[in-house]
């Protein structure tokens, strides 16, 4: 399916609006990204939570943090693979071998600190009249006129009877617009109230504040899918480059990075 007619995604789209030429780079001309160390942390982090929570927290500590460390070589060494000059792969603060060690390392410790803050809380994880748990549930509603798909880390069943939809970070960037567009989703799929959202940070080992959700509306995420499915329907891909060319894994292919 062309990029023209695929459903859209909070991911697309806030990369449509930070820069619509990276958009057309990453998922138009399909220009092979730079590895980064830090997505494979991520990814990998994500795994051993999901295999946490879906064993009703009986998991181990210790097989968490195996989960975690076999997911990030596997996924490491592919990229290698791909891409063999370790040079060219981003990395922050450090050189990228050196990134690569250390998020090994400190993957370990955050899957270890999470598995231990999971069980002390002892959050309860909402199931779907489908009896699927809430862990890495996937969506497809319609904002604007526009599908949109994507992928819930966890929904936390509330005492009030609500449902918070949570992600899950390694990394500092947040994006409201993700949890907006979870809680509306799940309101509209389940017709449960969704009041507000929020992040496990890994990097501290505890939740973020609430989000607020209850004022936010289909018309106000409508707007924003609009604009962007009708911009790459069109084929607008204006470049916006900035600081945040320094952090964009496609850089080496484009004329307007700073």
């Amino acid at each position: 399916m062309s990029i023209e007619n695929q459903p859209r995604s909070v991911s697309q789209t806030e990369q449509y609006e930070k820069c619509a030429w990276q958009f057309k780079l990453r998922r138009v001309d399909r220009v092979v990204p730079r590895p980064a160390a830090w997505s494979t942390h991520g990814t990998a982090f994500h795994s051993a939570c999901e295999a946490l929570e879906l064993s009703g927290r009986t998991m181990s500590d210790e097989a968490a943090v195996e989960t975690f460390s076999t997911q990030y070589s596997q996924l490491i060494n592919k990229d290698l693979a791909k891409q063999p000059n370790i040079s060219t792969w981003m990395s922050a603060g450090r050189g990228p071998a050196e990134d690569i060690e250390h998020r090994y390392t400190l993957g370990q410790e955050q899957t270890r600190q999470y598995a231990e803050w999971s069980r002390k809380n002892n959050t309860q994880i909402w199931t779907d009249p489908a009896g699927r748990p809430g862990i890495e549930l996937s969506f497809t509603v319609e904002f604007g006129g526009v599908q949109v798909r994507g992928f819930i880390d966890q929904l936390i069943a509330l005492p009030n009877r609500s449902v918070r939809p949570r992600d899950l970070k390694t990394g500092s960037t947040k994006s409201r617009f993700q949890l907006e567009t979870y809680g509306l989703a799940v309101r509209k799929l389940y017709d449960v109230k969704v009041n507000d959202a929020d992040w496990y940070l890994a990097k501290s080992g505890g939740l973020s504040r609430p989000v607020k959700l209850d004022q936010v509306t289909d018309d106000q995420l409508g707007e924003r899918y609009a604009a962007m499915d009708a911009g790459v329907k069109a084929g607008r891909f204006p470049a916006q480059p900035g600081y945040h060319c320094r952090f964009c894994d496609v850089s080496h292919a484009c004329s307007f990075r700073q």
